[in-house]
């Protein structure tokens, strides 16, 4: 074996858990040659303790015996391995957004069940600088050009790629020295795929220069740039923002003066910290609610109702989006707020949670009382059992609940530095 190669991989992981997490650290692998060698650098490593998971999203025929080559593998470096299988593709939207989501979201509960916070990926310098071409031909900003983040919390767990100031060759060649074989997707040939259009690209620009490595340099520099914009957004932010029973108010004045990157930047985390979206609305769409609140109106995007009222530009919750949403009495609803029985006595067996609504704000005399506006108490959590309003505390309503919201403002200020 190349001792070069296993080295640098080794030193590469070793420098990204510096230091060690407590607890175990889980390898998503899916058979591919990154993350194969992801999974034998960290054991060569030894810093943690290891658990490998895999995702079979029953879309492709050779998923399951994948699945089971990863296995062996684990099996063969004493590593507790485990497939997860996601079924649910509905044929709506975007099948690989769709999977991508599902993927994360499936680890991320299970590591949680093991004990586990931390999730190790396998990506690489190559998948920087196809994913940056891919967004140039989005005509991406900033945010979208900057490299993808060495750490991202998500779902309760941290993601970590160590892995992507390497190249994929230099991971190959530690796999080949071993003789350790790697799966192929066939859709990494696939010419219909962007990914493959990029990485066609990308080789047919290196002649002059314009590599995988220069573009995961240029990525860097430009996610340095999104750091000092979130500085300087978390700094005005400070300024402008409040908050008022989960929503969020923004001084329209002051928001109106901003630098428009500034205000775009507090107006995408705005909407992120109200409906707990793990990522931004789209450029396009975002820029037409931000003309729109520059002539004084406002809009809905991504679940949230943005209004423009007595100098203040208020974020909140869209009661359409959340019609449907329910969870039991002790679970959290909507991702941020909980409801609590103030007599300690057991809710009813059959009430749940959901959005108060019209019917549900006409029968509160006194919802006007804390000072929200009718569309932010439609959208707020009530108690109901067999169609019948137990408790709305937000909308003046408690009949012994009361409503805690699980988001912080802290929340914001950290999002908008990590944006």
């Amino acid at each position: 074996m190349n001792p070069d190669r296993a080295g640098t991989i080794r030193a590469a992981i070793a420098a990204h858990f510096s230091p060690a997490p407590d607890g175990p650290i889980v390898v998503a692998v899916s058979g591919g040659s990154d993350s194969v060698s992801l999974l034998h650098g960290l054991a060569d490593w030894g810093g943690a303790a290891l658990l490998a998971v895999t995702v079979d999203h029953r879309l492709r025929p050779e998923a399951a015996a994948e699945a089971q080559q990863v296995a062996a593998i684990c099996a063969r470096l004493n590593i507790p391995h485990k497939t997860l299988i996601w079924d649910s593709w509905d044929g709506a939207g975007n099948l690989s957004a769709t999977a991508r989501a599902a993927r994360y979201r499936l680890m991320a509960d299970w590591a949680l069940e093991q004990g586990a916070q931390d999730i190790a990926l396998g990506h690489t310098q190559d998948d920087l600088a196809e994913t940056l071409l891919m967004r140039l031909a989005r005509r991406a900003g900033i945010d979208g050009l900057a490299a993808m983040a060495a750490r991202r919390d998500i779902g309760g767990v941290t993601l970590h790629r160590p892995l992507l100031n390497l190249s994929r060759a230099t991971l190959r060649d530690m796999l080949t020295a071993r003789g350790q074989a790697w799966a192929e997707d066939p859709s990494n040939a696939d010419g219909r795929y962007r990914r493959v259009q990029a990485r066609r690209a990308l080789a047919a620009l290196a002649p002059v220069g314009v590599t995988a490595e220069a573009l995961s340099d240029v990525a860097g520099y430009l996610a340095e740039a999104r750091a000092t914009l979130g500085h300087y957004a978390a700094s005005e932010a400070q300024r402008l923002v409040r908050f008022e029973q989960g929503d969020l108010l923004i001084d329209a004045v002051g928001f109106g003066l901003l630098r428009p990157d500034i205000a775009r930047r507090i107006l995408q985390v705005a909407l992120r910290w109200v409906n707990g979206a793990d990522y931004g609305a789209r450029g396009p769409d975002l820029q037409r609610l931000y003309d729109a609140i520059a002539t004084g109106q406002g809009g809905t995007l991504s679940g949230c109702h943005v209004t423009q009222n007595g100098g203040d530009l208020r974020v909140a919750r869209e009661y359409a989006a959340l019609a449907d949403v329910v969870a039991h009495p002790e679970a959290i609803w909507d991702g941020r707020w909980q409801l609590t029985n103030l007599s300690g006595a057991n809710h009813p067996v059959d009430a749940t949670i959901g959005a108060l609504g019209p019917k549900g704000r006409i029968t509160c005399p006194d919802w006007r009382s804390g000072g929200l506006p009718r569309h932010s108490i439609e959208a707020s959590p009530a108690l109901w059992q067999r169609g019948e309003l137990l408790s709305a505390p937000v909308a003046g309503y408690s009949n012994g609940w009361s409503a805690r919201l699980c988001r912080r403002p802290d929340d914001f200020y950290a999002m908008l530095l990590s944006h």
